[in-house]
């Protein structure tokens, strides 16, 4: 995928034009103040009668209709959503793919000051990717969740704080909240487990996959009975990337520093996949050849993939008999993806979004019953711990286990590693640039080279590339 090509200092040249206080004083306020009163009931504009809602999937549509006790129908189609006061949600969808969905959202955030109430932008979406493009302060596109009348300190205390950190601005206020909360396991074939060492148990798969230098020598004896350990060198980049001490850019430096923690996702991979414990047939993720190394056909031991992973990727790959796979401990804790909802600034509907965010993330109730209802690993820490002793979140496909056991405590012991604007472009054009590395048509100098050049071509205001000595 490719992101926006607006960087944040463009996209300020748009909609810092109007500033802060004219893209509030479209939704009937001024200030902050004006908002923040709207939400507590005070003197405000009425609230509009459509509610403008972007996104790129309908997995956030999916789950509103599931647990929010307004909604009294959807259109056949999926576009409008009629709550039971009459209100309509319409729900702009853009996919992913190519930066279609940001550079769609963008256009529409440029506008948001002049549009028509019934045009404006009231909620949107954003990956962890990305994220931080839209909460910064600068920006002022998504507004800080107590102008919507919600104390984080207090509404979202159950939530696991390294998601309150993404979806929080540079200064520590809050612009988004998010109902997923996704931490990584390893998920393991059980008939190549029981093949290699003699049994398929999680716990005793765990200790053979507690740490790097454990799988490594793990990795070995899958070689020696003739199974890959990952698909591919794609797999393991997430746990390094989690992994940085520094974001690799900071707006208005001009420069993208290369953390250590990816120079050794290149060397390891590099090791790996010339020992033979990955699959040089396959290049990347989510293409043909790693969808198929998902298959009963396949000799990959191993995937490193979150709740949502397992259940939207490797479940509809699998052709084989339920319960083949299990989940256990994975190398280092590790954090991938997440959807934050970002209340937009300029909405002419406070109350109604406020009430969206409130009940999508902050009631452990409905939260619980997304948990039930589409496997999520849900953004409440107490509830998971519940769901991690409940029998009643034992998963079909992994053989009868509940995988929230082994979730919950990875979950809680998560560090996001630190955000910036350029993430989503770092980190998908330094594995294409290695990916020919890997492959051998290029030379490790070569791929540096590449890199530079591709980010340079994202990000125009970026002048250089610093690596690590």
């Amino acid at each position: 995928m490719n992101t926006s090509k607006i960087s944040r200092r463009s996209f300020l040249k748009g909609v810092g034009a109007a500033g802060a206080t004219g893209l509030l004083a479209a939704c009937g306020g001024g200030d902050s103040t004006a908002a923040s009163g709207s939400a507590s009931g005070g003197s405000a504009a009425a609230e509009g009668k459509v509610i403008n809602i972007y996104s790129w999937n309908d997995e956030f549509r999916t789950r509103l209709e599931a647990v929010y006790p307004e909604v009294e129908s959807t259109s056949a189609d999926g576009t409008v959503t009629t709550l039971k006061d009459g209100t309509e949600i319409h729900w702009v969808i853009n996919p992913n793919q190519d930066g279609v969905y940001q550079q769609k959202l963008d256009e529409a955030l440029l506008n948001q000051a002049s549009g028509a109430a019934d045009d404006k932008v009231d909620i949107f979406l954003s990956e962890t990717d990305y994220v931080y493009k839209y909460t910064d302060a600068a920006a002022d596109v998504a507004m800080p969740l107590t102008d919507l009348g919600i104390d984080p300190d207090t509404d979202l205390a159950d939530q696991y704080s390294f998601t309150r950190a993404t979806a929080s601005d540079a200064n520590g206020v809050q612009r988004g909240s998010t109902w997923q909360c996704c931490p990584g396991l390893l998920v393991y074939r059980r008939d190549i487990a029981l093949d290699t060492f003699g049994t398929d148990d999680p716990a005793a798969v765990g200790e053979k996959t507690k740490d790097w230098d454990t799988l490594k020598a793990t990795a070995e004896e899958l070689k020696a009975k003739g199974y890959f350990t990952f698909a591919s060198y794609a797999d393991t980049f997430r746990l390094y990337g989690n992994s940085i001490s520094e974001p690799w850019g900071v707006e208005g430096e001009g420069t993208i520093k290369v953390d250590p923690q990816i120079m050794k996702w290149i060397s390891d991979s590099k090791e790996w996949l010339d020992a033979g414990y990955l699959d040089k047939t396959v290049k990347g993720q989510f293409n043909d050849d790693w969808n198929k190394s998902m298959g009963s056909a396949s000799k990959v031991f191993a995937f490193l993939l979150p709740a949502w992973g397992i259940d939207f990727t490797l479940a509809p790959n699998w052709d084989g008999a339920e319960g083949s796979w299990a989940v256990t401990t994975p190398p280092q804790e590790y954090n991938w993806g997440g959807s934050y909802i970002h209340a937009c600034t300029g909405t002419d509907n406070i109350e109604h979004v406020r009430d969206i965010i409130l009940a999508l993330t902050a009631n452990k109730d409905n939260l619980i019953k997304i948990s039930k209802d589409y496997l999520d690993f849900t953004n409440t820490v107490s509830g998971m711990q519940e769901a991690a002793t409940d029998d009643s979140f034992a998963s079909a496909f992994l053989g009868g286990q509940n995988a929230y056991e082994y979730f919950a405590p990875v979950a809680e012991n998560i560090k996001i590693a630190p955000l910036s604007s350029y993430d989503q472009g770092c980190v998908e054009l330094i594995q294409n640039a290695f990916s020919d590395y890997y492959q051998g048509n290029v030379d490790f100098d070569r791929a540096k080279e590449n890199f530079e050049t591709s980010i340079m071509e994202r990000y125009p205001d970026i002048t250089a590339v610093q690596w690590p000595d």
